[in-house]
């Protein structure tokens, strides 16, 4: 099984930056595949990523995510193919839709149709990055813009038409488009006891292709502490879920709410939520179920994270992104050392 982990977080200012790089080339030096920069209202998702580059040799740099509706596809293209060239050749694109409070209120495009936006921004990907002239006709984007003086145009970069692409989805028809067109998962939310609510969409998109699941990378985030208190190491990741189920969209619109909702917790998200957007958010965190917790992260004794490990690799994960905890970034860098002499230990 790979590893993974992320650079800074969906609101990083650069706090600590030196300290981050310091910790990415340690990861790297101990055997990470992958790091992933994030991207919402803090840092951009390239910037961190092209200054890694330079400081490191063989990790994998990828964007987790870059929003589709912050940039035009054909830009996308360009920075991907630049990002491959100052890495050499070690980049990889991860997109996603974001939500509505980002790409509504922070960069005033209209979010309604993000699954079609995103069809189709990955189709006009592809083509730049073809090396082919970038025409196309969609319900979303046109190319050169119609009734203009434009022309189809080709990107002088190298073509570079295996860069890979990930994608960070979580409904059953963004699931199936991820099986369908892309070449990795970025998951979040998922519980290995509850694999097929984000797999089987996947494998009807690998499907419709003419692929499998196998031809996809299975990418999960999980948080990692070993440790004998586990209400202690619960008590640290609550307020972070109850965010997440809380805060992580619109009232309306949240899309890791709705998976948890999925996975048989449709009570407990509710209810999290409720307490989120009405302003109770000591009451919502202590409202997160400890089961949703220890299921969704790697936590508790060797043993414990031993047999979660498994049921990863059972239920078909491919790569782990570990997130570590510590007062210090010396405790952070320790506690990924940890996590990877125990996964090395087990069969996977």
């Amino acid at each position: 099984m790979k590893t993974a982990i992320s650079i800074g977080s969906a609101y990083y200012n650069g706090e600590d930056w030196e300290d981050l790089v310091d910790y990415t080339c340690a990861a790297e030096s101990m055997g990470v595949d992958q790091a992933w920069s994030a991207e919402a209202w803090g840092m951009d998702a390239i910037v961190p990523l092209a200054y890694i580059a330079a400081k490191t040799n063989k990790i994998k740099l990828g964007t987790g995510i870059l929003q589709i509706s912050s940039r035009v596809p054909s830009m996308i293209a360009m920075t991907s193919q630049s990002l491959a060239t100052v890495s050499n050749d070690r980049f990889i694109l991860g997109l996603g839709v974001s939500g509505p409070q980002v790409v509504e209120g922070l960069h005033g495009v209209d979010f309604k149709s993000p699954l079609g936006r995103l069809r189709e921004c990955l189709e006009i990907i592809r083509l730049g990055l073809k090396g082919e002239k970038i025409a196309y006709d969609g319900k979303h984007y046109q190319l050169p813009r119609k009734g203009g003086e434009g022309k189809p145009i080709r990107l002088s970069q190298p073509p570079r038409p295996n860069l890979p692409i990930y994608l960070a989805t979580l409904g059953p028809k963004s699931l199936a488009l991820t099986g369908e067109l892309a070449d990795g998962w970025l998951g979040t939310s998922f519980m290995p006891e509850h694999a097929n609510i984000f797999l089987d969409p996947m494998k009807e998109g690998a499907k419709k292709s003419g692929r499998s699941i196998q031809d996809i990378d299975v990418q999960i985030g999980v948080s990692f502490e070993i440790g004998d208190d586990i209400e202690s190491l619960i008590e640290a990741r609550r307020p972070g879920m109850a965010f997440t189920l809380g805060g992580m969209g619109s009232a309306k619109t949240n899309f890791y709410n709705d998976a948890f909702r999925r996975s048989g917790y449709e009570d407990a998200a509710i209810k999290v939520q409720e307490l989120w957007v009405q302003g109770n958010k000591a009451e919502a965190i202590q409202s997160v179920p400890d089961d949703m917790i220890l299921k969704t992260a790697l936590i508790g004794s060797e043993s414990m994270i031993k047999e979660r490990l498994k049921a990863y690799r059972d239920a078909g994960v491919n790569t782990l992104r570990l997130s570590t905890l510590g007062q210090s970034w010396a405790e952070r860098k320790s506690s990924l050392e940890q996590s990877l002499d125990l996964i090395s230990t087990c069969d996977l």
